[in-house]
């Protein structure tokens, strides 16, 4: 792969995230952190280095907002995840790429890619 980046992944379910990060790795990217809340998620953002994060949009319960407004300030990309039934994205986010639950791999780059060219553009 020649895109290969390195990834912050949010995600409060643990079973998730270790498959989500087996995908990533998989596809020749490598993952930063795995976040499972905001507080730890706002650090990272702080303290990590990354090119892109996938944002779980819930986080028992906890809305990520607050994590996709601080990687919009750093100027950071991010891709939505999303397993249904929640609120859709603020307006500001709206154009962000998603990824529906359950993750498959086939769907990630597309995602990612749409990300990171949005950002550029």
């Amino acid at each position: 792969m020649g895109n290969q980046r390195t990834i912050l992944i949010v995600e409060d379910e643990p079973l998730i995230s270790m498959m989500l990060e087996d995908f990533l790795l998989s596809l020749g990217h490598q993952v930063s952190a795995i976040c499972e809340s905001v507080g730890d998620a706002l650090q990272a953002c702080d303290t990590s280095d990354f090119d892109i994060a996938i944002l779980d949009v819930n986080l028992k319960g906890e809305s990520v907002w607050p994590v996709a407004t601080r990687l919009r300030e750093r100027g950071i990309p991010f891709v939505l995840a999303s397993g249904g039934h929640v609120d859709p994205p603020p307006p500001e986010f709206a154009a962000v790429p998603m990824i529906d639950k359950p993750y498959t791999i086939d769907r990630v780059t597309p995602a990612l890619d749409a990300a990171m060219e949005r950002n550029v553009l």
